[in-house]
């Protein structure tokens, strides 16, 4: 698993590939937190392009990085989520928290206020 951060304006963009299961979640977990509190950001950005697979844990995790924006009054959101990946989203509510968008461009527009489309 790669995890990637970068910080725009107030939101950490974050790109992972690889999967998110048992194995990894932790590490993501601890790596998105690590690079949220240090980048004093108030959104996170997740960037799903290169994920295959995602488990309960991932879930886990994702809730978690929800969490920790909710306190900043930020937003998580994610991008590029594939067909499989969104029927996790969906079958354990997660799209019903975390706005997902086709690109990060996208993300970026919703989360500064301007006009955005969210992914279906």
């Amino acid at each position: 698993m790669d995890i990637n951060c970068k910080k725009d304006g107030t939101t950490l963009l974050v790109s992972l590939s690889g999967d998110i299961d048992h194995h990894t979640a932790q590490e993501i977990s601890d790596g998105i937190a690590r690079s949220f509190r240090h980048s004093h950001c108030k959104n996170i950005v997740i960037d799903f392009t290169d994920v295959n697979f995602m488990d309960s844990s991932g879930i886990g995790m994702l809730i978690g990085r929800y969490k920790e924006t909710e306190i900043f009054g930020g937003s998580l959101a994610a991008v590029s989520v594939s067909g499989e990946l969104m029927k996790i989203f969906r079958l354990s509510g997660l799209n019903k928290i975390i706005d997902c968008y086709d690109n990060a461009r996208l993300a970026l527009s919703a989360l500064k206020g301007d006009i955005y489309e969210k992914q279906i």
